[in-house]
C-alpha cells in the first residue's frame, strides 16, 4: 500500500497543524493511502553543523534525536506532507533544523516522490512559510502537490481552524491531489519507467571568471 509520511512541526500537536492533518486522514483512507504521522514540535533538534559524516555514512552524525528514526520513514514514504505555524513569517526552527538535516543527509533518491506543504496562521506569513517548506520538495526532485487555494489554514486555535471553511476544504483536495499523483506515478513507472536524471554538472565559478 502507498504511504504519505506526515511531520508536524507544531509544539502543539493537536491545535491549528494537527487540526489541518486531521482533516486530511479520512481522505488517505478513502483513497487507500496509508499515513504516519511523526511529532517533532516539542523535541530539541539540533542544525545542521556541515561536519560532512553523512556524506560516508548515509546518515545524520547526531544520533541522539529523531532525524535517522524519520530518514526511514520517509525512505519506504511515497509521499511527505510537512506542516508548520507560522513564527516570524516562517517555520518553526526545530521544524526547518529537521528538514535540513533530513533532505542533505539521506543519500537516497526522492526523485518523484510527492511532496506538499501545509502552515497556519492567525492572520500573515503562511505563505511565506509554504515557500520555504516547497524548497526541500523542488530540490530533491519531487513533485509538488498543491490544492486549490494555497495549502494554508487561519486561526488562533484549533476551534478557529475549524471555522475556517475554505481551508479546511483546502486540505481535504490537497489529500486527493497526493493521493492522485501517488498512484499516477506509480502507474507511470511501470508503464514508462522514471523520468532519466543527469548528473555531474557542478556550476561553482571557481576559475574566477
Amino acid at each position: 500500500m502507498a504511504k504519505v509520511l506526515i511531520i508536524n512541526g507544531s509544539p502543539r500537536n493537536d491545535q491549528c497543524i494537527g487540526t489541518a492533518i486531521a482533516e486530511m486522514l479520512p481522505v488517505f483512507r478513502e483513497e487507500g493511502i496509508d499515513t504516519e504521522v511523526v511529532n517533532i514540535g516539542t523535541k530539541s533538534i539540533h542544525g545542521c553543523i556541515a561536519c560532512q559524516s553523512c556524506a560516508k555514512t548515509g546518515k545524520c552524525v547526531f544520533g541522539d534525536d529523531i532525524v535517522n528514526e524519520v530518514a526511514e520513514k520517509f525512505r519506504e514514504a511515497d509521499g511527505l506532507l510537512v506542516g508548520s505555524p507560522v513564527y516570524y513569517s516562517s517555520p518553526n526552527g526545530s521544524l526547518i533544523s529537521l528538514l535540513d538535516r533530513l533532505f542533505y543527509s539521506t543519500r537516497f533518491s526522492k526523485h518523484m516522490k510527492v511532496g506538499a506543504a501545509i502552515a497556519s496562521a492567525r492572520r500573515g506569513g503562511t505563505t511565506a512559510t509554504f515557500d520555504v517548506l516547497n524548497k526541500y520538495f523542488t530540490i530533491s526532485g519531487m513533485l509538488v502537490a498543491g490544492s486549490t487555494y494555497w495549502n494554508n489554514v487561519h486561526g488562533f486555535t484549533a476551534e478557529d481552524v475549524k471555522k475556517d471553511l475554505e481551508g479546511l476544504q483546502v486540505m481535504r483536495n490537497l489529500a486527493r491531489n497526493m493521493s492522485f499523483l501517488i498512484k499516477a506515478i506509480a502507474d507511470g513507472k511501470e508503464k514508462y519507467g522514471l523520468p532519466e536524471v543527469e548528473r555531474g554538472a557542478f556550476t561553482n565559478f571557481m576559475d574566477g571568471k
